[in-house]
């Protein structure tokens, strides 16, 4: 596997975002084929929500300019090429990549896969679908390795995701067979405000006790706030908050009791995911959040943390550098990336333009990279909230 091309523009006619990016990609692609690659198989495309409304036509402009590839992709709210953002102004970011045909097969709910046996899976869906998370774990089952990534499509009008096709509700994307070499890592961007817990009552997705105890005081003495007196004073922070849920006590997040303190300055494992606190009920204590819950899951509440945040990816892009390092066998090398982080962590959120991929780029280096910003991340069997999904494609330096 060789060869990753990156083309990107801004305008507001998508025509003419896809003329500039294309002229990108032409020239690049002149290199490529004197490189002695192979031939371009796979196109990715990721487009802000301003054009949405002409998806269609823009996959079938796609099609006639490189009629030889296969394409996936979806909207976002933003999106992202190398160390540039572009979020909530009209833009597009195409990447090609050279994969031979055997390696990789693109599905939709119309379209199943039967070609391959698929070991990972770029996914991409539509956040309006129900039973969104089974179909997530249903997609993981059907792969060797159970590792999905990718994300769902943001948008403030149809959320469409591309995938050979042009499609609205459920899954799409590309699977890939275990000889597409590739390593992928979850930054998380939240940080705990307290201790993390065991639920021990529940009723659906109602924390009604947590070690023991009730639910709503344990709340409020993590973030430091009197009893409910006076609800008002409480609500500013109490919006700030969110949970982070696992399934069990061997969660890669701050421990319990005494270590409260220390669990502010530790970052959550990519076995946390992050949940919004969705209402209080006073009479009985209780917290009712976005997850349904079962007894013996364990939380932590925790609130958004910029420093935390860049720590995080700082981590995990070492982290990958440090894997494809130390691999046995021949030394590997970044060939291309996808980056899927949530849309409440793009513009300002880093404290500068395109601030978040600056990181990524500083520590990856010049790689082709695409991406864009999403409404929930996918990786492993989960959904996320308030993260960040990197894979990089691997092959030999």
């Amino acid at each position: 596997m060789s060869g990753f091309l990156v083309g990107h523009a801004t305008h507001p006619d998508w025509k003419a975002a896809l003329a500039l990016a294309a002229m990108q990609l032409d020239a690049r692609r002149e290199r490529h084929e004197t490189s002695g690659a192979g031939p371009l198989t796979l196109g990715y495309v990721y487009f802000t929500d301003h054009y949405a409304a002409f998806a269609e036509a823009l996959l079938a402009a796609l099609r006639e300019r490189w009629p030889d590839l296969a394409w996936v992709g979806c909207v976002g709210v933003g999106v992202c090429a190398g160390g540039v953002e572009y979020f909530d102004e009209p833009a597009l970011v195409l990447m090609l990549a050279a994969l031979p045909a055997g390696r990789f097969e693109v599905f939709s709910g119309a379209r199943k896969l039967q070609r391959i046996e698929p070991y990972s899976a770029l996914v991409h869906a539509d956040p309006a679908t129900p039973d969104l998370a089974e179909l997530i774990v249903e997609m993981s089952d059907r792969t060797t390795s159970g590792y999905l990534f990718g994300g769902l499509a943001s948008s403030r009008g149809a959320a469409v995701h591309i995938a050979d096709g042009v499609w609205q509700g459920g899954l799409s994307g590309v699977a890939f067979t275990e000889d597409v070499a590739l390593v992928s890592r979850v930054t998380q961007g939240c940080q705990p405000v307290g201790p993390t817990r065991e639920v021990t009552a529940c009723e659906r997705n109602i924390i009604v006790e947590l070690d023991g105890q009730p639910a709503l005081p344990s709340l409020l003495a993590d973030l430091g706030l009197p009893a409910l007196d006076d609800p008002r004073q409480a609500l500013p922070r109490l919006r700030a908050t969110l949970v982070g849920v696992t399934g069990s006590a061997s969660a890669s997040m701050a421990p319990a009791g005494a270590a409260a303190m220390q669990s502010r300055h530790r970052a959550f494992g990519d076995d946390v995911r992050v949940r919004h606190l969705i209402g209080l009920d006073p009479g009985r204590r209780a917290v009712a959040v976005a997850e349904l819950l079962q007894p013996g899951m364990r939380v932590a509440f925790c609130q958004r943390d910029v420093a935390a945040a860049r720590r995080d990816l700082v981590r995990i892009c070492s982290e990958i550098r440090d894997e494809l390092d130390s691999a046995d066998g021949p030394a590997r090398r970044i060939l291309g990336a996808l980056y899927v982080s949530c849309a409440g962590r793009g513009g300002p959120h880093f404290g500068g333009p395109s601030a978040e991929l600056k990181i990524v780029q500083y520590a990856l280096g010049e790689v082709p990279l695409a991406g864009f910003f999403a409404g929930g991340e996918i990786a492993h069997q989960h959904l996320y909230g308030y993260t960040g999904v990197l894979t990089v494609f691997t092959g030999q330096a």
